[in-house]
């Protein structure tokens, strides 16, 4: 389980990589696109459309990162008070409710990608661009999320029924901020490592 574990990491790097980069061109092309039209009075035309594609994609292929490094944000003013097994009784209902939400996104967005398939749908831009490209990309996204979270959430529940509740509550649980001390100085530590071999 720790090696599949380990694979999605990788897997969420990679979507989180492909999102980001996917933004950042989209800010880029919108740069370019005001610059044009305060300059030279023209217009890339679609710049928009093609941000608003990048946004809901980069979005989709990120939010497992988000999920497998805790980094989605919680309110747990009065979670930090409960007893350890509460807590993480709470984060297995959490990430199951979660897992809900999102099967259920993606089960209509892909009923969207069908129809888009089925009609050849295009957007109203002047682009034209066929609307199952970007919505199969994000639906890809969306497919990627909800596997890795269904993997956290059984290796959680593999480590809980071991009796290694502290390890099931570290994969899914909030952040203390020992941990995120904790990391601040791992980071650090790689840094200088890199700057004296480098």
């Amino acid at each position: 389980m720790e090696a599949a574990v380990a694979s999605a990491r990788r897997f969420t790097q990679w979507g989180l990589w492909f999102g980001g980069s996917l933004v950042l061109i989209a800010a880029l092309l919108i740069g370019v696109d005001v610059l044009m039209r305060k300059f030279l009075a023209r217009s890339i035309g679609g710049a928009d459309e093609l941000a608003g594609y990048s946004l809901a994609i980069g979005t989709a292929w990120g939010l497992g990162a988000a999920l497998i490094d805790r980094a989605h944000i919680r309110i747990d003013s009065l979670y930090l008070l409960f007893p350890a097994r509460l807590r993480l009784l709470l984060d297995v209902a959490g990430i199951m409710l979660f897992l809900i939400f999102f099967g259920l996104m993606a089960w209509h967005g892909w009923g969207v990608v069908e129809q888009s398939w089925t009609s050849g749908s295009r957007s109203q831009s002047a682009l034209e661009t066929p609307t199952v490209i970007p919505q199969l990309l994000w639906f890809a996204g969306l497919v990627g999320f909800l596997l890795v979270g269904l993997l956290l959430l059984l290796h959680t529940l593999a480590l809980a029924s071991r009796g290694n509740l502290r390890e099931a509550s570290r994969a899914i649980g909030t952040r203390s901020a020992e941990e995120e001390v904790e990391d601040e100085i791992r980071d650090l530590k790689e840094r200088a490592e890199r700057e004296k071999a480098g």
